[in-house]
């Protein structure tokens, strides 16, 4: 089983470089992606269109109304519990992020480097818990996660998110 990674984008037309994103993601193993469009205005849903045309472990949802970060997670993730079968399920809002260090190409990179200890998740959640969660009450911030493992990577470690 995989672990899904839910990302939500709104305006990030000028910081998605779409080679860049195609090229990380396709190094990817066990991870399932679902880019969320949060109603932008500009031409971020296309990009992320081409990104998922090209990786056959990217899904895009296109929320046509904007919604609140907490929102566009739900949607993202009530997607991805209806198509795919999942260990864990993690979440990424850029609008939450600092991207002016590297742009979102940091973010993608660091997804990559660190995709076995994001797919180790439920494992570390369920050897702490002894109970079963269902999916949506195992979501988890990514960012959040390769912080507490204090994971070697400059864009994760300059990052202050604030909590849902």
């Amino acid at each position: 089983m995989k672990t899904g990674i839910i990302i939500i984008f709104h305006n990030n037309e000028k910081e998605i470089d779409i080679s860049f994103f195609i090229n990380e993601i396709k190094q990817t193993k066990n991870l399932e992606l679902c880019l969320v469009n949060n109603n932008s205005k500009d031409n971020t849903y296309n990009h992320l269109k081409q990104i998922s045309e090209e990786c056959n472990n990217v899904s895009v949802v296109n929320i046509k109304k904007f919604k609140s970060d907490i929102s566009a997670v739900k949607a993202g993730a009530r997607f991805m519990s209806n198509n795919f079968n999942l260990n864990s399920l993690g979440y990424i809002s850029t609008n939450l992020l600092k991207t002016n260090y590297k742009g979102l190409n940091s973010l993608i990179k660091a997804i990559k480097e660190n995709q076995e200890l994001i797919n180790n998740y439920n494992i570390e959640v369920t050897k702490k818990q002894n109970i079963r969660l269902s999916l949506f009450h195992s979501l988890f911030s990514v960012i959040e996660y390769l912080k507490k493992l204090k994971v070697n990577n400059q864009f994760v470690n300059r990052q202050y998110l604030t909590k849902f």
